[in-house]
C-alpha cells in the first residue's frame, strides 16, 4: 500500500517558550517605543495602556492554543464512532477535473471511508465532468461507498450542498468538502473522534495549501491561514467556542444541519439573499447546540488563489460573510457563552488596532510633529514570528522543513499585508457587506492542478490500484529522505 500526501502538528514545549520569548521581545519594543517617543504624558499614558491591554489578551490566547489537544476516546467510544453513517458531501461549481478527481480518490485512501459520498454539480459552465463521474461511480462501487451524482440548474452552493442532504437522509454525520479539497489518508477517522462527546456539534479540520509553493502569494497566504488556524482558531477550541469552521473539510451532527435547512436555504441581508459564509452560518448553528472544536490531526490539502484579483475577490467575500455573521452572533449566541464574548473580543481588537494604527502615523506626525520610533514596527513583527512558530509545527510529507522556514522567514510581508492592505480590504468588505453574490469561478476554474509535477498513486485499502494522481515529491519526515517513488507500507 502507498502512501499519499499526508501531514501532522507537531507539538513542542521549545516552540511555547520561543512564542512566549518572542511575545516578551514585543512587549520590551513597545514599552521603548512609549518612553522614546516625544508624547505627552496623557498620550503616553494612554499608549501603554493600549500595549498592556493587547499583551495581555495575547498570553491569553498564545496559552489557550497551547491547551488544544487532539481529541482521543476510549476503544468504546471508537466502536460507537465507527458504527455512524457518515455521508461526504460535495458541491461542485466550475472546478478543475484534475482536483475534482483527486479529491474523490483521496476518499478511497481513507483510514475509515465514508459510507456515502455525494457530488451535486451546481450548474456547471465549464463542462460535465463526463469522465470524472463514470471513474468515481465505478470506483465507489468498488470501494463498497454509496454514491449519487446529480447535476442541478445553478442555484448556488449551500442548494447544492441541500441537495447531497435530502440524497442521504440516514445520515448520522455529515462531513462538507469543497470540490478541491484532498484529504489526508486518516482525515475522516480524525474529525470523526470529538463526536463521541456528546455536546461536540461540529468538529472543524486543518487545511493546508496543495499549491502552497506556487508562488510567493500562495506561500503568503498559506502561511498566514495556517497560522490562523494553530493559534485564534485553537484558543476558540480548546475552549469549545471555534466561530468558523473551513468549507475543506468540518464535520456536523446530521441533526444541525437537516434541522437548520429551510434557514440556511433563505438566509436574507438587507433584503437580498446571501450567498456566501455558508461554514459560518453552519458553526453557528452547531454553537447554538453544544461546543464546536477543531481537531489539529484532522487534515485536508486545498487549492490557494495564484493571483492577486483571485485572492482579493475571495478575501472580500470573507469580510462581507464576516460581517453579516457578527451581527447574527451579537443577537442569537447567549451572553453567558465564551463565544459570545470571544467574538466581541475580536471586532474590539480590530477596532482598537485600527485607531491605534491611525492615530500614530497619521493625527501625531500631523497634529503634533512627533513620529513614531522604529520601534514600533518591530512590535507586530515579533508578534506575527511568535505566533508563526506553530506553522513550522506542521510536518508534511511533500516538504522539508528547511523549505517551511523559508516561508516563515516571510512574515513581515505577510504582517504588512496584514496591516495595510489586508486591512483596508477588511473595512471595505464591511462597508459594502449587502453585495451578497458568491463572485468566484463564473468563468471557469481559476486554479488547475499542476499535470507535469510527478505522481504518487492512491491505493485502496484492499490493495486494489488506483489510476496514479500529479503531486509533489514526497519527504518522509521519519527517514529524512526525498521519495520519486511512494513508500511502502508500514
Amino acid at each position: 500500500m502507498t502512501r499519499p500526501l499526508s501531514a501532522r502538528v507537531h507539538r513542542s514545549g521549545m516552540v511555547f517558550s520561543a512564542a512566549l520569548t518572542l511575545i516578551a521581545g514585543a512587549v520590551w519594543a513597545a514599552h521603548h517605543a512609549v518612553q522614546a517617543a516625544h508624547y505627552g504624558s496623557h498620550t503616553g499614558s494612554r499608549l501603554a495602556a493600549v500595549w498592556g491591554v493587547t499583551f495581555l489578551l495575547l498570553a491569553l490566547q498564545t496559552v489557550l492554543y497551547h491547551c488544544e489537544r487532539t481529541r482521543r476516546p476510549s476503544a468504546r467510544a471508537r466502536r460507537q464512532l465507527d458504527a455512524l453513517h457518515v455521508a461526504v458531501l460535495v458541491p461542485v461549481y466550475n472546478e478543475d477535473p484534475g482536483y475534482l478527481r483527486l479529491g474523490l480518490e483521496s476518499f478511497l485512501a481513507q483510514t475509515r471511508r465514508p459510507d456515502s459520498v455525494h457530488v451535486v454539480d451546481d450548474g456547471s459552465t465549464s463542462g460535465d465532468y463526463a469522465d470524472v463521474r463514470d471513474w468515481w461511480t465505478t470506483a465507489a462501487a468498488a470501494a463498497g461507498i454509496d454514491t449519487t451524482w446529480e447535476r442541478q440548474s445553478n442555484s448556488g452552493k449551500r442548494h447544492a450542498q441541500a441537495a447531497a442532504v435530502r440524497a442521504s437522509a440516514g445520515a448520522d454525520i455529515y462531513v462538507t468538502v469543497d470540490s478541491d479539497s484532498c484529504l489526508a489518508p486518516n482525515a475522516i477517522e480524525e474529525i470523526l473522534l470529538p463526536f463521541a462527546k456528546a455536546r461536540i456539534q461540529s468538529v472543524a479540520g486543518i487545511v493546508l495549501a496543495t499549491n502552497h509553493r506556487t508562488n510567493l502569494l500562495t506561500r503568503l497566504t498559506d502561511l498566514w491561514f495556517t497560522t490562523g488556524q494553530l493559534t485564534d482558531r485553537s484558543a476558540l477550541s480548546a475552549m469549545g467556542s471555534v466561530l468558523v469552521n473551513s468549507g475543506p473539510l468540518a464535520a456536523y451532527r446530521a441533526a444541525v444541519i437537516r434541522d437548520n435547512l429551510d434557514s440556511y436555504l433563505n438566509e436574507t441581508f438587507m433584503g437580498r439573499p446571501v450567498m456566501f459564509s455558508d461554514d459560518s452560518l453552519l458553526t453557528l448553528y452547531a454553537l447554538l447546540r453544544g461546543k464546536t472544536v477543531q481537531q489539529p490531526s484532522a487534515v485536508v490539502f486545498t487549492a490557494l488563489p495564484e493571483k492577486a484579483s483571485h485572492f482579493a475577490r475571495m478575501y472580500l467575500r470573507w469580510m462581507r460573510g464576516s460581517t453579516i455573521r457578527s451581527l447574527w452572533r451579537l443577537k442569537y449566541l447567549p451572553v453567558t457563552g465564551y463565544a459570545y464574548w470571544a467574538h466581541l473580543i475580536r471586532w474590539f481588537t480590530v477596532a482598537l488596532s485600527t485607531t491605534v494604527l491611525g492615530w500614530l502615523f497619521l493625527i501625531e506626525p500631523i497634529r503634533y510633529g512627533d513620529r513614531p520610533p522604529a520601534s514600533f514596527l518591530l512590535v507586530p513583527v515579533l508578534i506575527g514570528q511568535a505566533q508563526a512558530l506553530r506553522y513550522l509545527g506542521v510536518i508534511r510529507s511533500d516538504e522539508r522543513i528547511r523549505s517551511r522556514a523559508v516561508t516563515w522567514l516571510l512574515m513581515p510581508l505577510a504582517v504588512l499585508a496584514s496591516w495595510t492592505v489586508l486591512r483596508a480590504m477588511r473595512w471595505y468588505g464591511m462597508a459594502t457587506c449587502a453585495r451578497t453574490g458568491w463572485g468566484t469561478r463564473q468563468n471557469g476554474a481559476e486554479v488547475t492542478l499542476d499535470q507535469s509535477a510527478p505522481t504518487v498513486a492512491f491505493v485502496d485499502q484492499d490493495t486494489v490500484q488506483l489510476p496514479r494522481i500529479p503531486l509533489k515529491k514526497l519527504y518522509d519526515p521519519d527517514t529524512e529522505q526525498t521519495l520519486t517513488t511512494p513508500l511502502p507500507a508500514r
